[in-house]
């Protein structure tokens, strides 16, 4: 049965540099809970170390945690990837870290720190997450395709890390899933701003990099389960799935 589920597919970690170190596992579960969400995707930036950590704090309470990341291209420009399984983001972190130089300056872009489920520090990342990877912005979502993932463009209304503030304009020949709006846009006025993308699927996220953000910005998607290719049905209007703006 076709059902209602209150989305926020852009949730960091104390993982990412720029976001606050109380973003741990367990405060992630319990604001998503508290801002009543039925799916989360967890998105740090070019990393994934937290995700699996995530899913376990939110066993058993009936949210469901996509396991996801915040990938940036060579062209500076944000890409959401989302996965049902982390075996599958893991390939792909295997990849983005192969392709991203530097090392993290903790005292001038922050911590990295990665957190397991029980609030306990495994590990500083010293990895220059920040940063952008050597990957252009075509592989990116090739290579997220090719492990079943969704590919979503990062807060388009933007000017910073966007596909419009960077390129102009979206390429043909990048075949995103989805664009995502920030909460300060809203889905109905994105859609009175950009009418040269109406044939894409928009979602509103948080993009939280403070604990109160989480659910700040939320996608209410009509599925019949929480998984990506249920959302992909959605974004294309299939068989009943659709996502409410």
């Amino acid at each position: 049965m076709i059902r209602e589920f209150r989305c926020d597919f852009h949730v960091h970690t104390c993982l990412s540099p720029c976001a606050d170190l109380d973003l741990y596992p367990r405060a992630i579960v319990a604001m998503s809970l508290a801002r009543r969400l039925d799916i989360i995707a967890i998105c740090d930036h070019n990393a994934s170390e937290n995700v699996p950590y995530v899913i376990k704090a939110a066993e058993a309470t009936g949210l469901t945690v996509l396991a996801g990341m915040e990938i940036t291209s060579s062209e500076e420009v944000h890409t959401l990837a989302l996965f049902d399984t982390v075996e599958n983001l893991c390939t792909l972190q295997n990849l983005v870290y192969s392709h991203l130089p530097g090392e993290n300056d903790e005292a001038y872009f922050g911590c990295q720190a990665i957190v397991n489920e029980h609030d306990e520090v495994e590990g500083l990342s010293d990895r220059l997450l920040i940063g952008s990877t050597e990957l252009p912005l075509q592989r990116i979502v090739d290579e997220i395709h090719q492990r079943s993932g969704i590919a979503i463009a990062a807060h388009i209304d933007r000017e910073s890390f966007s596909i419009l503030g960077q390129l102009g304009f979206i390429p043909e020949d990048i075949p995103l899933d989805a664009l995502e709006i920030s909460s300060r846009t809203g889905l109905a006025q994105a859609r009175r701003l950009y009418p040269e993308l109406a044939g894409f699927a928009f979602i509103e996220s948080s993009d939280s990099h403070v604990i109160g953000d989480i659910g700040k910005g939320i996608t209410r998607a009509f599925l019949q389960e929480p998984t990506t290719m249920e959302l992909k049905m959605a974004f294309q209007k299939k068989e009943g799935r659709y996502i409410l703006e």
